[in-house]
């Protein structure tokens, strides 16, 4: 359904915590969302009703919880375009990266020695290369940034040769919004044989993404950032790739056959799915895939422009605020000239407006930016123009504090 400021009055009745905080402009969505009804619910239900461990009981309630999990990865599955044997379950997009720094060194190549990822990245996809290159000797390339911080295609396109061994790019920043160019990445990459990750932690909640026409070797993303339960995320790898790569982690589940000094793994996607995993977290997750489903992706993709669109229109009306980056979808970073972040957004707070100040978890995208820190707003399915029309008022107020010493 298309969406308009009445439907999305009405998608936010069916989230209990913004119901119940009537007065709340919730403008942090990039850190994490609010959760529907229908997720609370079928997480409820699953401890009330099926609580028992999957792939290891013969009894109905062991058999009933399992076909619940798996069909919830085949739902999360078909969300990306993928086969539910691609598709690991996984504590969020920070452990699937972690997964791949620890593992992917098994698949690389003799003579590739070499990483690139961007200034723009969140540091769960920064720290975890950084640090596999320190363990294996390999170099640590940046894709240079333009003036007004999206990528340089030209001269980043000069860094991949055959010594490339992986690209890990966001698919949308999470600081800027900005909508990279994966597609043109990828190309790059294929060209001389450099595996491609994609974090899609900001772009799975609010863009269609198909692995399969993107050809990307790798993709993760998180439950909690679209309307999902914390602590459940996934891992999307290409199934030939997935079974050359060694197990990220050993115990239950994972094996095929153990003795005293030797052992064998199980098939995917439970090779790397060691001990009880999240089920009521992957049902959840499954619960809000299918809340996106019904609204469809780009609905979302619709409103947020929208709301985008006029935050940054009346912004820039405002004397001293700074907007930072092309702001293509959802989120928007801003300062006010001279004014710490926390100031703002502790206002923004007494206002009943919560937004992000601070590093973004981005710190080399704030030192090439020549701050300490922004303001961030971000916007979801359940924003309103009114959210945005109080957040534009208080703004005006903050300002005229600091700036005009009223």
């Amino acid at each position: 359904m298309r969406l308009n400021n009445e439907r999305v009055m009405n998608l936010k009745t069916r989230f209990p915590l913004l119901i119940s905080n009537q007065n709340l402009v919730y403008l942090d969505n990039a850190s994490t969302t609010q959760k529907p009804q229908e997720v609370i619910d079928i997480i409820k239900k699953y401890y009330e009703r099926f609580n028992a461990n999957v792939n290891r009981g013969v009894y109905n309630l062991s058999q009933e919880s399992t076909i619940l999990f798996e069909k919830s990865r085949k739902i999360t599955a078909k969300f990306i375009n993928a086969k539910p044997e691609e598709t690991i379950f996984t504590k969020g997009t920070t452990e699937s990266l972690n997964f791949l720094s620890y593992t992917i060194d098994s698949i690389i190549e003799k003579g590739k020695d070499e990483i690139i990822i961007s200034p723009l990245e969140h540091h769960s996809n920064l720290i975890p290369w950084q640090q596999l290159a320190k363990r294996n000797n390999m170099k640590l390339l940046y894709m240079p940034l333009k003036k007004d911080l999206t990528l340089d295609l030209k001269e980043a396109k000069k860094l991949f040769s055959e010594k490339t061994a992986l690209v890990s790019i966001s698919h949308i920043s999470n600081t800027l919004g900005t909508i990279q160019p994966i597609e043109k990445i990828i190309k790059f990459a294929k060209k001389v044989g450099a595996y491609t990750i994609i974090d899609a932690a900001q772009s799975a909640p609010r863009k269609k993404i198909d692995v399969k026409k993107l050809d990307c070797d790798f993709l993760a993303f998180s439950g909690h950032k679209m309307m999902g339960p914390t602590g459940i995320g996934v891992l999307y790898g290409k199934e030939e790739l997935l079974k050359k790569l060694r197990p990220f982690q050993f115990g239950g589940g994972m094996i095929d056959s153990v003795e005293l000094k030797n052992s064998t793994w199980t098939t995917l996607p439970e090779k790397f799915e060691a001990g009880t995993p999240d089920i009521a977290g992957a049902i959840g997750l499954a619960k809000a895939v299918s809340f996106i489903q019904d609204i469809e992706v780009e609905n979302i993709v619709e409103w947020e422009e929208k709301l985008t669109e006029m935050a940054i229109r009346e912004m820039k009306k405002i004397p001293h605020v700074i907007i930072y980056g092309k702001n293509n979808i959802g989120i928007i970073s801003f300062n006010v000239d001279g004014v710490h972040p926390h100031d703002v957004a502790s206002i923004m707070n007494d206002n009943d407006i919560a937004i992000r100040g601070g590093h973004h978890c981005a710190i080399p995208l704030m030192k090439e930016m020549e701050v300490s820190g922004t303001c961030r707003i971000s916007f979801y399915l359940y924003n309103t123009l009114f959210d945005v029309r109080k957040f534009i008022e208080t703004l005006k107020e903050v300002v005229q504090i600091f700036k005009n010493g009223n």
